[in-house]
């Protein structure tokens, strides 16, 4: 008898411990992924990915052309289809940034670029894909809109705390402890700018005006914040970037017309831009929150904003040449401050990116005393 029960109880722990062993081969990936989120300063964190991206699978189903398809993707992948986590809305919104593209004195290229909005808070994926580049993005933890609105009052009457609030839901939610952590996995396939090991670089900016893009042809679909991504895993240079673009459709994430910012190893650098639906490719090494191209040339420029003017300005009297801290330097200065009658209000994040030798330094909130600096592989 002892035997059987002795046999018995090795049979049911040899089925445990390959229901656990098939249970991590399918979720030790994202579980590792959601562990590997730290804290690094204030408004900043950081998450390192390696597995299957999930993008190959998206983009077998025809992408996704607006957020509740890809919130419903995410969902799905995240949980591998056992079950359904309370819905994604992506509440993305004009933005005022600046990149500006140079070369070093040791014949490098980098890339340096402020994201400002007047809050929020900085995720940073590291994402070393089965298939395609690895990269470092980032994303704004408060445009997942996974958290909840805080409000005040009481009995039938409810009001919104802030006017904040009522502008964003999901601002109380921040990547720390396990569920948080797991849900910040979405970064996965949302972007505001990034690198690959490659040296491409990749912005997205708020372009000036509200005419979104929806392009609507047989091919697969991209959105703004999941273009970064697919480019950055797939393509090596701005010329290969740009092929990948004409072979999809563009749809703009919601809130506003949005161009891209793209520099890579060769010191090209665009801006990649939507008019009536097309694509309008203009050569810049400085873009802000206007459009660049001939068809809407300063379409968004406002009065007061002299950021593309201070990057010109300081870009031509450099020659176009800089070193990293001149470079650090001239985005700083056109950082904006979390004070009332700034253009935007504060500065989440700056990064600044070595293309020659794809790495990138992190500044969080304007604390320019305290660099976060990653490595690619190449």
């Amino acid at each position: 008898m002892k035997k059987k029960v002795k046999i018995l109880a090795l049979s049911v722990l040899g089925l445990v411990i390959v229901a656990g062993v098939l249970v991590w081969m399918e979720f030790g990936p994202l579980v590792k992924g959601a562990m590997s989120c730290e804290k690094l300063d204030d408004g900043m964190y950081y998450m390192e990915y390696k597995g299957d991206d999930g993008f190959r699978e998206l983009m077998a189903r025809g992408g996704c052309n607006d957020v509740s398809v890809l919130a419903s993707y995410v969902m799905e992948f995240l949980s591998k289809g056992y079950f359904k986590p309370d819905s994604i809305n992506v509440p993305i919104k004009p933005v005022g940034c600046s990149t500006l593209t140079v070369k070093t004195p040791e014949e490098g290229v980098m890339m340096a670029r402020n994201f400002d909005y007047p809050y929020g808070t900085a995720l940073i994926m590291h994402t070393i894909p089965d298939e395609g580049y690895e990269s470092i993005t980032t994303f704004s933890t408060d445009f997942f809109g996974f958290g909840e609105r805080q409000r005040v009052g009481d009995g039938n009457r409810e009001a919104l705390a802030t006017d904040r609030d009522a502008r964003t839901p999901g601002m109380d939610y921040k990547p720390e402890g396990f569920r948080n952590q797991y849900m910040a996995l979405a970064g996965l396939f949302m972007a505001l700018d990034g690198l690959n090991e490659k040296g491409l670089a990749i912005a997205v900016l708020d372009a000036g005006d509200k005419v979104v893009t929806r392009q609507d042809t047989s091919k697969p679909d991209l959105t703004t914040t999941t273009a970064v991504l697919y480019l950055l895993k797939n393509a090596a240079n701005i010329d290969e970037a740009l092929a990948l673009l004409e072979a999809s459709d563009m749809n703009s994430d919601p809130g506003s017309a949005y161009h891209f910012s793209m520099a890579d190893a060769t010191g090209r650098s665009v801006a990649v831009e939507y008019v009536d639906n097309q694509m309008v490719v203009t050569e810049s090494p400085f873009v802000t929150n206007h459009y660049l191209c001939e068809e809407k040339f300063q379409v968004g420029l406002h009065e007061g904003d002299h950021r593309h003017e201070k990057l010109m300005e300081q870009y031509d009297a450099a020659g176009g040449v800089m070193n990293a801290d001149q470079l650090t330097e001239t985005i700083a200065s056109v950082t904006q401050l979390p004070e009332k009658g700034a253009i935007v209000g504060g500065t989440l994040w700056t990064m600044v990116m070595d293309l020659s030798h794809p790495s990138v330094t992190y500044y969080s909130l304007r604390h320019f005393d305290k660099p976060f600096h990653f490595e690619l592989a190449r």
